[in-house]
Formats: structure tokens, C-alpha cells, sequence
């Protein structure tokens, strides 16, 4: 019985998937179907680098097969990010969760190539930085 709710679950999700797969890839059509105009986004309305993205990182001693995939990776999502920066098929909302999402892949995929004692240090890191912003929440919050 659970197997054949968990079979349905998975064909409405890959119907969804899949009905969702050429708007997504549609967007990385360098060729728009209709010419239209070019719309110059502001600098404000442009998706920001995410400073916490590397600060994790900061002060770990990377080895040099550490360091060359990083930068393999970093140039990886680099080339994603552009192309969603540069989608007019994307409204502002999309562009940011987009990008939120790029630099949760980048994290993850860096975060695997660490050592246990350096994933460790970054957890840490992690969990400094979240109680302190629980921290600030609770002080910025009316009373």
C-alpha cells in the first residue's frame, strides 16, 4: 500500500517536473522566441553577492587539490549565476530565490570536499552566526 502512494507521489512529481522543464530551460535559450526589447534592470534590482557565501570558509587551510576544485566549482556556479542575472524570463522574486538556491549548491558542494576537522570549524561558524542573528531578531523586536 505505501508503495503504491509513494509510486503516485513520485508521478505527479515528475509530471509537475516536467511540465515545469521548458519554461526552465527556455530561460537558458540565448535566443528569445519574440524580439523584444531590452529592458536594463537597475543596480538596485540586481541580485547581490551573498557575503556569508565564502565567510564560512574564511581562515580554513585549504590543500591545493582543495583549492583547484573550489575554484572549479566557484566558476561553475559563476556561469549559472550569470545566465539567471541575465534571464528576462525571470521577474526580481525568481532572480533572488534563484540565486539563494545557487549559493546553498556552491556551499553544499565545498562543504563535501572538506575534511571532517574543517567541516567541523565551519559548522561552528555556522552556528555562531545563526545564534547571533537569533539574537539581534530578539532585540530589534518590539516590546
Amino acid at each position: 500500500m505505501k508503495m503504491n502512494r509513494l509510486a503516485g507521489v513520485m508521478a505527479v512529481a515528475g509530471i509537475f517536473f516536467l511540465s515545469a522543464a521548458p519554461g526552465l530551460t527556455s530561460a537558458l535559450d540565448p535566443e528569445p522566441a519574440a524580439v523584444q526589447p531590452r529592458r536594463m534592470a537597475s543596480p538596485a534590482a540586481r541580485p547581490t553577492h551573498d557575503p556569508s557565501s565564502t565567510a564560512d570558509f574564511a581562515g580554513l587551510k585549504f590543500t591545493d587539490d582543495q583549492k583547484s576544485r573550489i575554484d572549479e566549482i566557484h566558476r561553475r556556479m559563476s556561469m549559472r549565476k550569470d545566465v539567471v542575472i541575465k534571464s528576462e524570463k525571470l521577474n526580481a522574486d525568481q532572480k533572488d530565490a534563484m540565486m539563494a538556491g545557487l549559493g546553498r549548491m556552491e556551499r553544499g558542494a565545498i562543504i563535501k570536499l572538506l575534511t571532517p576537522e574543517q567541516q567541523r570549524e565551519v559548522l561552528k561558524k555556522v552556528r555562531t552566526a545563526q545564534a547571533g542573528t537569533q539574537e539581534e531578531k530578539k532585540q530589534s523586536q518590539p516590546r
